[in-house]
């Protein structure tokens, strides 16, 4: 879910990465949960069925991922992805709704199919979507096959994505929610794993999703706020952490209230209901200060193609030959975005 900041983000906070290659020698820290779950859910047959192997092992995630990191490379970024570690038990609410929201979903998706309904079968099946620690293990171990960093965050990962791109050690990091702003990352990436051509539900018709970034000093200076009434903002519209958020509080009148009183404990209370109670200090503590470590290694390597062969065809059924084909680009990126002499934006768009 995350926090639903899409309303407050003027256009001169944002902009539209319109050429990959104006990423080229950036190392981008990737929330991997978040990326998988898409490829889980995009990379599906039209009746909802995600690609399996022979085993009945769906195998949707690491074809997302294999696919998709190696664009990332031939476009010369380098990609570092971070993985959830234990959640906070400010989550435990929100994972239990998430809980019941796929098990009706896939009741749902069962009943659609019995009917015929295809399109809803394939909604229902995309909202049961459910990432498993078998799929998370095979993804690093693709990823380590394929020389591409990764690290485990102690919590949330995007809160490390964040940390690492605040210390300079990634240029931006990349979700499709917006709370690595709250965890104060100085760029976001949107839409970076899932651009290209979507089809809109329940229409013969696509769209094209292009990357966007988001960065936070302008965000900030275009709403007239500081990071810290960003993050009670957040807090009132509804988090991870306070699923419900407050009632009759959007985005922008949880702005207003901010600038009004200065910060989320001296709004006075009359002017806040909830459905349950709400620990303000400790939700804003956690955003402003999360658990991330420090202990990370970033090495890009040249990629393991007889071991990436195994995973992939071997073990899960992938097609040999596109594999191999894969596998030269791969090689190829590698050799020379990350190995080689990066070539310099100025070069790359001078016109002979």
């Amino acid at each position: 879910m995350g926090v639903d900041l899409k309303d407050l983000i003027p256009e001169d906070a944002k902009s539209k990465i319109a050429d990959l290659r104006l990423l080229r020698g950036k190392i981008v820290a990737i929330d991997a949960y978040n990326a998988l779950y898409q490829f889980l859910t995009a990379i599906r047959q039209p009746d909802g069925t995600p690609l399996m192997d022979s085993q009945g092992r769906i195998t949707s995630h690491l074809s997302g991922l294999f696919y998709r990191t190696i664009n990332l490379v031939e476009n010369g970024i380098k990609p570092v992805y971070v993985f959830d570690g234990t959640p906070p038990e400010l989550k435990a609410k929100e994972i239990e709704r998430r809980k019941a929201v796929r098990e009706d979903a896939l009741k749902k998706y069962e009943e659609a199919v019995k009917s015929g309904d295809l399109e809803s079968a394939r909604k229902y099946a995309i909202i049961a979507s459910k990432l498993t620690i078998d799929m998370v293990n095979e993804a690093k171990r693709l990823l380590e096959a394929m020389g591409i960093p990764y690290v485990d965050a102690p919590a949330e990962g995007e809160a490390q994505a964040a940390y690492m791109a605040k210390v300079g050690d990634a240029y931006a990091s990349a979700s499709q929610d917006y709370d690595s702003l709250l965890f104060g990352s100085p760029r976001l990436i949107r839409n970076l794993t899932i651009s290209g051509k979507r089809k809109l539900p329940r229409r013969d018709e696509y769209v094209e999703i292009v990357p966007e970034i988001i960065e936070l000093s302008k965000l900030l200076k275009a709403l007239g706020i500081t990071h810290e009434a960003l993050v009670d903002i957040g807090i009132l519209i509804g988090t991870d952490y306070n699923p419900d958020g407050f009632e009759n509080i959007g985005p922008k009148r949880a702005c207003q209230l901010i600038k009004t009183y200065g910060s989320i404990e001296k709004i006075p209370k009359g002017l806040l209901k909830s459905p349950v109670p709400i620990d303000v200090v400790s939700i804003k503590k956690y955003f402003l200060n999360p658990p991330v470590t420090k202990n990370y290694k970033l090495e890009w390597r040249a990629p393991d193609e007889k071991l990436v062969m195994e995973i992939l065809v071997k073990d899960h059924d992938f097609s040999e030959e596109r594999v191999k084909n894969a596998l030269e680009r791969l090689v190829k990126a590698y050799r020379e975005y990350i190995k080689g002499e990066q070539i310099g934006l100025s070069k790359w768009f001078t016109k002979k």
